[in-house]
């Protein structure tokens, strides 16, 4: 158990704000809304909640309710709760921790990317091309120096601690994002096109319906949620003991499922707003683009075509975007610190700096050697099936114990 001088959130709505900024990421807005749109709409929807509240929900309550069982950092958390189970325990808080780690180097980099675009639209209205151009430039030197400072942000954030830092931080950010997300749905409804993108987003077509869909969605349900890479049980080890878990983790999941779905509610009918305005939305394979190609080309692109109020559109956009990455980042990187000071007996500021360190490390290795980035999201993509595979296990073996 941990000591009393551990930190704690102050509040259930601090928490609610921090797993949800936790949950709400990238993908929610560059992920979910062309998924649901190429996999028949509504019906994707549909599935989609199903597997957030028949899997994903319980498997959330399982791990705040180790969390806080535990009181501790995940690797003591499992071994707390699956004591006759020590070593796949202690394996289990491992494997989460380094997959979490890995998968905030390649975040890391992509909020680096989002950085400059916020800024470089900023100094494109300001009249400064050279330091915009700069900015939106693919080039190394930039990738590195802006991955750089998303991660000096991150660091700063985790190590002001829990209250003072990452709750103090989502409770600011997260009520800012829901803000930006309303006014860019709102906006986007009044443009030409926006409406036949709606469309395609929530009129089901059910012969999209497939064991191929159910998979989808189960995977986006379960990351969408920050499941299966110790986030979540993190977290509950800062919960108070009085805490509602059920509750609590429905409000979380309404929250972020709320938000995926504004997002596609933006995202669909502005990618037909592009369309509209001389913009590709489509592949050469006629599927619509999505990830980084949605983002950074699509959408900025549309942006152009409107103009000065498309420029400030566009500012508010990246700004939605890194708070989505940045309240994302700093559970990530939480984490391995809340391993480090209990496992290791190291102060918060050591470890921050020292495991910080070492994420930016791998993320300039990619970024010197950008080949390695598809390989490094692959791997990030089936480290985090296996660990999702390894929490459910433990999960059944907890309930058998």
């Amino acid at each position: 158990m941990a000591s009393s001088s551990r930190g704690q959130f102050s509040s259930r709505f601090g928490f609610i704000m921090a797993a949800a900024g936790s949950a709400v990421g990238l993908g929610n807005v560059w992920g979910f809304p062309t998924q649901a749109a190429s996999n028949g709409g509504a019906v994707f929807l549909i599935v989609y909640l199903l597997m957030v509240f028949l899997l994903a929900f319980p498997m959330l309550v399982a791990e705040l309710t180790i969390g806080r069982y535990g009181q501790s950092n995940p690797i003591r958390s499992f071994r707390a709760a699956w004591p006759q189970g020590k070593a796949g325990a202690i394996l289990l808080g491992i494997v989460g921790m380094i997959v979490v780690s890995l998968i905030l180097s390649f975040y890391a980099i992509v909020a680096g990317w989002l950085v400059g675009s916020l800024f470089g639209s900023g100094f494109d209205l300001i009249g400064m091309p050279t330091m915009s151009h700069w900015l939106i430039s693919f080039t190394t030197e930039r990738n590195l120096v802006l991955m750089v400072a998303f991660m000096i942000l991150t660091m700063v954030v985790v190590r002001n601690g829990v209250a003072n830092g990452i709750e103090k931080w989502s409770t600011r950010l997260m009520p800012l994002l829901f803000a930006l997300f309303a006014l860019l749905t709102v906006y986007i409804f009044t443009q030409d096109g926006a409406w036949e993108g709606l469309k395609m987003y929530l009129v089901p077509d059910i012969s999209h319906l497939t064991p191929k869909l159910v998979v989808s969605a189960m995977g986006q349900a379960f990351f969408s949620l920050s499941l299966g890479v110790c986030v979540m049980t993190t977290y509950g080890s800062y919960l108070k003991k009085e805490a509602n878990l059920p509750k609590t983790a429905a409000q979380v999941a309404l929250l972020d499922t709320g938000v995926a779905f504004i997002a596609g509610l933006m995202v669909l009918p502005a990618m037909f707003v592009a369309k509209h305005n001389g913009v590709e939305i489509f592949s050469s394979s006629g599927e619509l683009l999505n990830s980084d190609t949605l983002v950074f080309t699509v959408l900025p692109a549309m942006f152009e075509t409107m103009g000065t109020v498309g420029a400030l559109i566009g500012l508010v956009f990246f700004l939605l975007m890194i708070i989505a990455a940045l309240t994302s980042s700093i559970s990530m990187l939480e984490v391995p610190v809340a391993c480090a000071i209990e496992e290791l007996q190291q102060k918060r500021t050591t470890a921050v700096l020292w495991i910080g360190g070492l994420v930016t490390l791998i993320s300039s290795i990619v970024v010197f050697n950008f080949s390695l980035c598809l390989l490094h999201l692959w791997c990030c993509r089936r480290l985090y099936s296996c660990s999702c595979y390894c929490g459910c296990t433990n999960s059944r073996n907890t309930t058998a114990g």
